[in-house]
């Protein structure tokens, strides 16, 4: 089956697996697989018919991957999805099988209807109580003390650096995020730590049996992301934590994790413009649904807001009576010279969430000696302690590329990967700003540097939305893109990570959407040379048939130019991260 652009269902929220695409610059669909070396937008190209016609269309001889066997580039794909460890081969065997069987069982919960379909907002959300009453969870999660985090970005930042105050404050910990870069167990982190192997068979057995027991054609089995909600609420009451973090999957009026009815605080993050087939087009729309999550009695705080989101967020804690307050971001002088665990000036504004959240459930459950004495002095060493800890994979990430730049000690030449999850014009213009201050750090100590993109986006979204707001910031903070690359996820091949293969015949990927975005880049730069007099007629974009290919061509050309430094910003899909440092990891 075809699947477009990385719509890897495993990673996301559930609710639902295939997509469409929009209506901006698209090409006639293919089935073949090729490099496109980019000067002007490529044409729709006809099916190429033979393997062989193909292997040469896909590496002309000026590619510096030109000497490469066409057996070694067959096998690149497989060969780069192999599990690395032999060792244990034997020893491990039938529990690898068992977890790879779970994975298999969570990937046949993912729903195949359409993400932005109508259906899906509140679709059989009722179900959820029945769901709760037969894994028996309603009473453990009535005694949770839950914190529950919505927003369009930061919302995974803000809850990490909450669970780690908390944690640092000497509480016990369990924080459910999502999506997962590498394994599914990153979504439940028990103080701080992926939840073992162990424990998730245990815990996922148990609920999946009872599910399984209970349900029919009137109750089916739980959709993939509310299931993952279902085993979070059966893992932190289990494991009986003291307070469980809860990141909002998409949305929240009718998100899985909102049948929590009495959180010890809710927050809203940063609002923007996200997932707009299903929760509305304008900033008031996406808000209305964001305070979903606000409840009767429960104090609520949100990041500072544009005024049509604050209106809505105001409006809706105004029906409940309760108070929304404004949380300040963070000033530097509160760490006392230490520095937060995320890196990025925008991380400021989620630590100063996570700083309110912390203190009111602080507070709420008798904690007072532990606060911080106001918002303006230095914070309590336990809060700086958490905040300069806290880490999340994927979020304005440094990789430092070993297999190369092992090899390369007494040369200049180095690969860095600047890895970034942004996937909203709002949060393109936050990684373009970060991007380009950390590589003019890192250009100081090399001669020369080439900065290169490397992109993938969901077709749900729109890359005209994406793309211009990523190079313009970029230029205006003095960073110029020398070249683009586009590639499918490869995790869009695979269940949820597990060690599956892409397919082994080339024929079978459609990069119709790659081909699309590297249309609206070709564009975005055409438009910008217009009036600059620009005479360059170098290469300035390229569609690569998978991820490894990239990868490989990334490190043969670095080798191969000694004095350069390449810096490689990733970004556009979280998918996307985690396929990258799935790939580095190896």
């Amino acid at each position: 089956m075809q699947q477009r652009c990385g719509a890897h269902h495993g990673h996301g929220h559930g609710h639902g697996g295939t997509t469409t695409t929009p209506t901006y610059p698209t090409l006639a669909p293919t089935t073949t697989a090729r490099i496109t070396r980019g000067r002007a937008p490529p044409m729709p190209h006809p099916p190429l018919a033979a393997a062989a016609t193909l292997r040469r269309r896909l590496l002309p001889l000026s590619s510096p991957l030109s000497s490469f066997s066409s057996s070694r580039v067959r096998l690149l794909l497989p060969r780069a999805m192999k599990s690395s460890s032999t060792a244990t081969r034997h020893a491990g065997a039938a529990a690898e099988g068992e977890y790879e069987e779970v994975l298999g069982r969570l990937s046949s919960l993912i729903t195949q209807k359409v993400r932005a379909h109508t259906g899906n907002r509140g679709n059989q959300w009722d179900l959820m109580h029945r769901y709760l009453q037969i894994l028996e969870l309603e009473e453990p999660i009535a005694r949770m003390k839950v914190i529950h985090v919505a927003g369009t970005k930061g919302k995974g930042s803000t809850c990490t650096f909450t669970e780690s105050i908390l944690r640092s404050c000497g509480f016990r910990t369990g924080l459910f995020t999502s999506p997962h870069l590498m394994d599914v167990r990153e979504r439940f982190r028990l103080d701080g730590v992926d939840i073992s192997e162990e424990k998730f068979l245990n815990y996922f057995w148990s609920c999946w049996n009872k599910l399984k027991e209970k349900t029919d054609d009137d109750i089916p089995m739980p959709p993939y992301f509310r299931f993952m909600a279902l085993l979070a609420f059966k893992i932190f009451s289990a494991e009986q934590v003291d307070v469980a973090l809860l990141e909002v999957g998409l949305g929240g009026k009718f998100d899985a994790t909102n049948v929590v009815k009495t959180p010890v605080v809710c927050g809203i993050s940063s609002l923007g413009y996200d997932h707009m087939e299903i929760l509305g087009n304008t900033l008031g729309e996406i808000a209305g649904e964001k305070a979903g999550i606000f409840k009767k009695g429960v104090q609520a705080y949100t990041a500072p807001q544009p005024e049509e989101a604050m209106i809505a967020l105001r409006q809706r804690a105004s029906e409940l009576g309760i108070s929304l307050q404004v949380a300040d971001p963070l000033k530097p002088h509160q760490l006392k010279d230490q520095y937060l665990g995320l890196h990025g000036e925008h991380q400021y504004v989620n630590a100063g969430l996570a700083v309110a959240l912390a203190s009111t459930w602080l507070e709420k459950q008798g904690h007072m000696d532990r606060m911080p004495l106001n918002r303006t002095d230095p914070l309590p060493d336990q809060f700086i302690r958490g905040l300069s800890s806290a880490s999340l994979q994927g979020r304005a990430q440094i990789v430092s590329d070993s297999q190369v730049n092992s090899e390369e000690k007494d040369r200049d030449s180095s690969l860095v990967f600047y890895l970034d999850g942004a996937h909203s014009p709002e949060s393109m213009e936050i990684c373009a700003r970060w991007f380009s201050h950390a590589t003019k750090e890192q250009s100081q100590t090399c001669s020369k540097s080439r900065r290169i993109l490397l992109f993938n986006c969901m077709s749900v979204r729109d890359p005209m939305r994406l793309l211009p707001h990523l190079v313009d910031t970029a230029t205006q903070n003095g960073a110029h893109f020398d070249l683009a690359l586009f590639v499918p996820n490869q995790s869009q091949y695979n269940k949820l990570g597990s060690k599956a293969s892409a397919p082994a015949e080339p024929e079978q990927i459609d990069l119709s959407w790659q081909l699309s975005l590297q249309a609206v880049w070709e564009k975005l730069l055409h438009d910008d040379n217009k009036g600059s007099n620009s005479t360059d007629s170098g290469e300035t974009s390229l569609v690569f048939e998978s991820l490894p290919l990239a990868i490989e061509w990334l490190r043969k050309n670095t080798v191969e130019d000694p004095s350069t430094s390449y810096q490689v910003l990733v970004t556009g899909s979280l998918h996307l991260i985690g396929d990258v440092l799935r790939l580095l990891k190896k």
